[in-house]
């Protein structure tokens, strides 16, 4: 790291080890930018995420957000969680037992006075839900596939399940998407995630542009 120190302005480091981009931040002078740090974080798809919620509900206060997956390894949800907490957010967290979110994360909600449920029962959150964020079963992070064989697939959204939500809820993925949304949910008025992943490229850039100093304009035509 200190040999690029000497070649980049900025680093953007995705590491599959957690901790590795504040080992690299604290070695190196030039800017450091998470770009998702095995099972910890992931802060560049929060700034995506938060920018994506906002932009839909006109606010990111009193929302009921809905975390659906692989809450245990998901670094999209730990850092997520951590942002939402500051707007006062109802969080609904999704798992099987085994992916349930970090005792330690919980409690640093909780502390917080953030208000968290945890339940198995998906289709029991859609109703309330203001924001739904499905995210995959890992299979990467099992080193036992019977185990993975167990939680793959336990949850699928399809559009017949969104026919109690509300109007305005949106759903989104941080990626890659495997079979927890089921195709028929991309032409509902729900889906989120093509926008979303837009909003990537346009806070990434703006990212980059604030490491670099570079002016950006509040519109861009």
């Amino acid at each position: 790291m200190q040999m690029v120190d000497g070649y980049a302005d900025v680093a953007v480091i995705r590491h599959p080890r957690q901790g590795a981009a504040q080992y690299s931040a604290d070695a190196i002078e030039i800017p450091v930018l998470n770009a998702g740090d095995g099972a910890g974080n992931h802060p560049t798809q929060t700034l995506l995420d938060l920018f994506t919620i906002r932009e839909a509900h006109g606010t990111l206060k009193g929302l009921n957000v809905v975390l659906v997956g692989d809450l245990r390894y998901g670094r999209t949800v730990h850092s997520l969680s951590h942002a939402l907490v500051r707007f006062g957010v109802t969080l609904t967290l999704v798992s099987p037992e085994s992916l349930m979110m970090p005792a330690e994360i919980v409690s640093d909600l909780n502390e917080h006075g953030a208000e968290v449920t945890e339940t198995s029962d998906f289709s029991a959150t859609i109703a309330e839900a203001d924001v739904i964020y499905m995210t995959r079963i890992q299979k990467e992070r099992f080193p036992d596939e019977d185990e993975y064989a167990k939680v793959a697939g336990i949850y699928m959204l399809s559009a017949a399940d969104l026919a109690g939500a509300k109007k305005e809820m949106i759903i989104m993925h941080p990626l890659p998407r495997v079979a927890e949304i089921h195709p028929s949910v991309d032409s509902t008025i729900h889906a989120r995630y093509f926008q979303q992943a837009f909003n990537g490229v346009v806070a990434r850039m703006a990212l980059l542009c604030d490491c670099l100093g570079v002016k950006v304009p509040k519109k861009v035509k």
